[in-house]
């Protein structure tokens, strides 16, 4: 009798602390966090680079019960010529927007900002990197999967970067988490 009164309390302790740990994860105001995959080369610029790889750093705010918050990112992608042996690396810094859609479980988002891309340009046997700092806008989405201690995500986002003569465009395709 005394095991299951034990039993039965433990059993409730447990239960009501699941869902209060469960709360203190939506109401963390602040985020950081780290992504990182593939990134696709898009339009004019498909015709001239392979297909690179993203890595992005996070730093997310978000209020309490509104599906509206606030994410900067930094972001690194490097491509390869296809033709050549010449790289282009394009870091940028961006000021975004997320709206997380009405859901039960994993949690899907639109995500859609601006910021500041610089490009370099590097080969083999050049004396020296062409680089440049041109304006850009990204939009995309995703989908937040909860897990115990942090989120993961999964995120694509079209990016459009003014160039001299036109534009850049690629889709960075990642995998993140969110502590």
């Amino acid at each position: 009798m005394k095991r299951s009164i034990v039993f039965a309390l433990v059993a409730s302790v447990v239960l009501v602390s699941m869902p209060a740990s469960a709360q203190l994860s939506v109401l963390k105001p602040i985020s950081l966090g780290i992504a990182g995959g593939g990134s696709l080369p898009m339009s004019d610029f498909s015709n001239e680079s392979n297909t690179g790889y993203n890595g992005t750093l996070a730093l997310a705010i978000k209020a309490p019960i509104i599906p509206v918050g606030l994410r900067f990112d930094g972001a690194y992608n490097m491509f390869g010529a296809k033709v050549g042996n010449g790289k282009l690396h394009v870091a940028s810094l961006t000021g975004n927007v997320t709206y997380n859609l009405p859901s039960i479980g994993i949690s899907p988002y639109v995500i859609g900002g601006a910021g500041v891309y610089s490009s370099v340009a590097s080969a083999e046997g050049l004396p020296s990197s062409a680089r440049a700092n041109d304006f850009g806008w990204n939009a995309g989405a995703g989908i937040n999967l909860p897990l115990t201690m942090f989120k993961a995500f999964v995120e694509a986002r079209y990016n459009r970067v003014s160039v001299a003569g036109g534009s850049m465009e690629f889709v960075p395709l990642t995998f993140g988490i969110m502590f």
